[in-house]
C-alpha cells in the first residue's frame, strides 16, 4: 500500500452536446459515472472523491451510492467558455484540503482500478525531474500535417509501422499534479510532464454516441469475461 493518497476530481454537467445526458445515462445498467467512481474507490490510493456539477439529479445519485464530496457549481462558472477545466479546478482546490490531486472524467469507463493505482505508484516514484503525470496512448501510426507533410515519418520511405518513431496522444484519462504545480503554472499538466501510457481499449473516452456504443460493447466483453 503507498503511504501517500490522492483527492480525485470529477467534473460533470446535466447537459451535453454531442452525447445528451451521459453521465446519468445507463451503460450496462448503471449510470455511466458510477464506473470510474467505483475505479477511483476501488484503487486503495483515493482518500476523497469530489465531484463538481451543476446537476442535483448527480449529486443526488452519487451520494446514494458513494461516499462523495459535492461540490455544486457556483453561478460565476455556470457560463464560462475558455479555459473551463483550470477554472473549475482552481475552485475545488480553494474549498479543498490535501496536496496531490488526481483528475479524470466519468466518460472513461473502462479505466481499472489498477491502472490508476499503478498511475498514482509512478507518480509518487517518478523522480523529481518531473513535476506532473498525464495518460497517454502511444500510436505508431503514419501522420500528416494539414498541408500533407509527414509528422513521424518520411513518405518517400516506406518503413513498417512498428518501426515508425511512438507519438503519443493526451487521452484525458488521467492527470496527477500537486496544489503547489498547479497554482504555480494554473494547469493540470505543470511544466515538466512524466508521459503514462496506458491500454488503448481503457483509454476510450466517450465524446460521441458511436463512442457510447463501442464503450459499452467492450465493458460487456469485460464483464463477460470476468465472470
Amino acid at each position: 500500500m503507498l503511504n501517500k493518497t490522492v483527492k480525485a476530481l470529477l467534473f460533470m454537467k446535466a447537459q451535453s452536446e454531442r452525447v445528451p445526458g451521459k453521465n446519468m445515462r445507463s451503460f450496462c445498467g448503471r449510470p455511466l459515472f458510477h464506473w470510474i467512481m467505483d475505479s477511483l474507490f476501488n484503487s486503495g490510493v483515493v482518500d476523497e472523491v469530489i465531484l463538481h456539477t451543476d446537476s442535483e439529479e448527480i449529486a443526488n445519485s452519487a451520494i446514494s451510492n458513494f461516499n462523495v464530496t459535492i461540490h455544486m457549481r457556483p453561478e460565476y462558472l455556470l457560463k464560462i467558455q475558455s479555459d473551463e477545466a483550470n477554472q473549475i479546478m482552481e475552485y475545488d482546490l480553494q474549498n479543498s484540503a490535501g496536496e496531490y490531486f488526481l483528475q479524470t472524467h466519468s466518460t472513461n469507463p473502462l479505466i481499472k482500478a489498477k491502472t490508476i493505482q499503478d498511475a498514482v505508484s509512478t507518480y509518487f516514484n517518478m523522480g523529481k525531474e518531473y513535476d506532473s503525470l498525464f495518460s497517454v496512448t502511444a500510436l505508431q501510426k503514419r501522420l500528416y500535417n494539414f498541408s500533407g507533410k509527414g509528422i513521424n515519418h518520411d513518405p518517400n520511405t516506406l518503413i513498417k509501422t512498428q518501426d515508425l518513431p511512438i507519438v503519443y496522444e493526451e487521452n484525458s484519462c488521467i492527470y496527477l499534479f500537486s496544489r503547489n504545480v498547479f497554482l504555480k503554472n494554473k494547469n493540470r499538466i505543470g511544466s515538466r510532464p512524466y508521459l503514462y501510457p496506458i491500454n488503448r481499449f481503457e483509454a476510450i473516452d466517450i465524446d460521441e454516441e458511436y463512442d457510447f456504443s463501442v464503450a459499452e460493447s467492450l465493458m460487456k466483453s469485460r464483464l463477460k469475461m470476468d465472470n
